[in-house]
């Protein structure tokens, strides 16, 4: 089969727990290093899937690859291209699509628990889960893009997915492993100190005490999620 594509925006925000669960099932997948300057394709039928990850960068920034970004999203819509985006990677899917991405009330950075919609999309998706604890960290968000069926939500940010038949945006992270939560602690002390009062920030002790108790059933989420993802996957 044709390799599955992952977009990488930032150094830190790789493909995570992502990329375990690919291997697993010894699928192949190839990086795109946007970070590093690499190409954005034009084509999306060249690949399996497009999966794009976080970013601390905005959607509305005015950055080259963006413009390559988006009508790549379209091209794999129009070509039947399964697309899965991760925080920046789900306001992406959005903007390109139709949606809006603003600035969300408040930063959501750290564990928060996320609800499940009450909709037939989302079974399909989530199964019997019901609501979880995800990891957060953005300031922004989007809305739900024409077509597009709520998925979750948290106390602090309304749309945290949509799907769009085979299609899967998110804006909490379920990517995450222990070494991404370690490395965006130390990389986001600044942040998270300007932000420390705010009720959806958690310190980053806080947060590598919890990882402990909850990656294990985060991970159980992305993989149900990455599972119903392959199954429309082009071949």
């Amino acid at each position: 089969m044709k390799p599955i594509a992952i977009f990488r925006h930032t150094p830190a925000e790789g493909s995570g727990y992502f990329a375990e669960f690919l291997n697993q099932h010894g699928l192949p997948w190839e990086l795109i290093r946007i970070d590093e300057g690499e190409h954005v394709p034009h084509n999306a039928r060249d690949f399996s899937g497009l999966v794009f990850m976080g970013g601390t960068m905005s959607v509305n920034d005015d950055l080259p690859w963006m413009q390559f970004t988006l009508p790549l999203i379209r091209d794999a819509i129009a070509h039947d291209v399964p697309l899965l985006g991760h925080c920046l990677g789900g306001q992406l899917m959005s903007k390109a699509l139709g949606g809006v991405v603003t600035k969300n009330p408040v930063k959501e950075l750290g564990w928060g628990k996320v609800e499940v919609a009450d909709n037939a999309t989302a079974y399909e998706w989530f199964g019997d889960i019901k609501s979880f604890d995800s990891f957060h960290w953005h300031g922004e968000t989007f809305t739900l893009p024409p077509g597009a069926v709520h998925l979750l939500s948290s106390a602090h940010c309304q749309n945290q997915a949509f799907a769009i038949g085979k299609h899967l945006a998110l804006q909490c992270h379920v990517e995450m492993t222990e070494h991404m939560i370690r490395e965006w602690c130390e990389a986001g002390a600044d942040e998270l100190a300007a932000h420390a009062s705010s009720p959806a920030v958690q310190s980053a002790e806080l947060m590598q005490t919890e990882m402990h108790d909850k990656l294990p059933e985060l991970h159980r989420v992305a993989t149900q999620l990455y599972r119903h993802w392959l199954h429309g996957l082009a071949h």
